[in-house]
């Protein structure tokens, strides 16, 4: 098949999401598939790839790591021109929650082609902790979406409307307008998928995990469980430095719990200078580093050899990726939030609620289990399940169910 994704954000920048859409498009193509990836050019320079598609785009970030591409009849136009050489295509993957989504979807429109749609986010969270006026957004974004996304072909046997849904104007409405024009609906976690159905976004939403890359894992395995250092146990923090991740929420848990170990905090963002700042003031026991931005191989390799991973977000996540890799490796993670600790199983230190004592206490839990040498132990299951192979071919099976029910 030739699949064409659509993404919010080019694949190489920052980001969850893109690093499982990199890991999908090797995959597939592996699998013998064809892909393109359409997405707003990369403000900055970076690594290209034949299957890339770049739409013109304006820098939304100051370090230019982030792009936006306006969807209308001009971006319509210019996506037709460039996909000509790339003809024909069977299914429109759309990995993207703003405009990658509209223009995904007008573009599987005008050209009669299903549609398999990601929801990859938690929109009313992420809005809510990043924006100022969170319903006005929601509003304008709803606005936004029925002046920008096509209607449902006649006879179209996508998610059918709820009257809930319709009536309301927040964050699940929001997602509904996208869900109604695909033929099938992803998300990557059962909790998420039962959330969406809940909400009326779609009656069914099937689970496909993001993955961890074979060949990474097969090499981790072949090495043997990582060495890990004798002594202060060894945490791992990663991920974007925004308020919904709840860095400092962490670092204090950090301080008060008064544990004596060595913390590795991984990534970049906003909260950054907040972060350093607080650690400095505070000078807690524990030994805090601040490792920067870290390629994939070398996070997986940080993670392997940490003695727990910390994921502090709640209510957030829709898979909780980080706290899979590590599973898949062998770390276990002290978790915030309970529906992430419910899917991951065994290997986990559920944190009781969202205060900081409670994440102290879970820390202190940690560290205290692992100085004895009884850490908790993850489900062995997950590295296999969780492998990206398998998960691309549960995705073929849903492209092929969406491609048959389009004839």
């Amino acid at each position: 098949m030739h699949v064409v994704m659509f993404a919010d954000q080019h694949l190489e920048s920052l980001g969850g999401a893109q690093v499982s859409m990199r890991l999908q498009k090797r995959f597939l193509e592996r699998a013998g598939h064809v892909v393109t990836v359409v997405a707003p050019r990369l403000p900055r320079p970076g690594a290209h790839d034949p299957a890339y598609l770049d739409l013109p785009s304006i820098a939304i970030t100051p370090d230019r790591e982030y792009a936006l591409t306006w969807p209308g009849a001009r971006t319509d136009r210019f996506l037709d021109a460039e996909m000509g050489a790339r003809l024909p295509v069977d299914v429109v993957h759309v990995q993207a929650d703003f405009w990658g989504a509209f223009i995904g979807h007008r573009y599987a429109a005008r050209h009669g082609l299903p549609v398999v749609h990601t929801m990859h986010n938690r929109v009313d969270v992420g809005i809510e902790a990043t924006a100022p006026f969170p319903g006005l957004v929601l509003r304008t974004l709803n606005a936004w979406a029925r002046r920008a996304l096509p209607r449902a072909a006649s006879g179209h046997t996508a998610q059918n409307p709820t009257s809930s849904a319709r009536s309301r104007t927040d964050g699940w409405a929001f997602l509904h307008q996208l869900a109604r024009l695909s033929r099938a609906v992803t998300a990557p976690s059962g909790h998420f998928a039962r959330r969406l159905e809940r909400h009326g976004v779609a009656p069914r939403v099937d689970v496909i995990w993001n993955g961890i890359d074979d060949d990474v894992l097969d090499a981790a395995l072949a090495a043997g469980p990582a060495v890990r250092a004798e002594g202060r146990p060894r945490f791992i923090w990663l991920g974007r430095m925004s308020p919904e991740k709840r860095l400092l929420p962490f670092l204090e848990a950090v301080v008060a719990s008064g544990i004596d170990a060595e913390v590795e905090v991984v990534g970049g963002g906003a909260e950054l200078g907040k972060a350093k700042r607080l650690i400095e003031r505070a000078a807690p026991r524990a030994t805090v580093t601040f490792a920067g931005r870290l390629s994939y191989p070398e996070t997986l390799a940080r993670l392997a050899a940490a003695d727990a991973v910390v994921q502090t977000s709640i209510g957030f996540e829709t898979q909780g990726m980080t706290v899979f890799e590590a599973a898949s490796l062998g770390t276990p993670a002290v978790v915030s939030d309970p529906d992430i600790a419910a899917e991951l199983g065994s290997g986990t230190w559920t944190v009781a609620d969202a205060t900081t004592a409670a994440l102290a206490e879970a820390l202190a839990r940690a560290a205290s289990d692992i100085t004895a040498g009884t850490p908790v132990v993850p489900d062995p299951s997950i590295a296999e399940r969780f492998r990206q192979s398998s998960r691309t071919g549960a995705m073929v099976a849903v492209y092929e169910r969406a491609v048959a029910a389009s004839r």
